[in-house]
């Protein structure tokens, strides 16, 4: 048993097996998922899991070296909290369709319950060297 950090055994699983450049998405639940790529979805209902939380939580375990999100990311509160979560790390808007499109490669996405529209941001692993 961990004392902090991330509890969910199948998502540190997949955290800690991601390698150099390998993409990990963090979604509302309306995100498509292509056929092959895994779902953790943590969806328990309207609302829960908040997306902000899971990915703070995503981002206490993993080294990021890029992240993706969409354009149309409108809300000024999610807006504030990707540049700060990412000041560290290039931080691309794209289209909305560009990053489903970028969700065809990724190893896994974490589908939350957040209801913000756009609520979604591809990761790309680093390295902590």
């Amino acid at each position: 048993m961990r004392t902090d950090g991330l509890w969910h055994p199948r998502l540190l699983e997949i955290i800690t097996s991601l390698g150099h450049g390998d993409l990990l998405v963090v979604a509302d639940p309306g995100l498509p998922v292509p056929p092959g790529v895994e779902v953790v979805d943590l969806v328990w209902r309207r609302g829960e899991p908040a997306f902000l939380p899971v990915l703070e939580a995503v981002l206490d375990e993993l080294v990021v070296e890029h992240a993706t999100v969409a354009h149309e990311a409108a809300d000024p509160d999610l807006l504030v909290v990707f540049d700060q979560q990412f000041a560290g790390a290039p931080l691309d808007r794209v289209p909305h369709a560009r990053l489903k499109k970028l969700t065809r490669h990724a190893r896994a996405v974490v589908r939350t319950g957040e209801t913000t529209p756009y609520a979604n941001v591809v990761l790309r692993a680093g390295v902590p060297f």
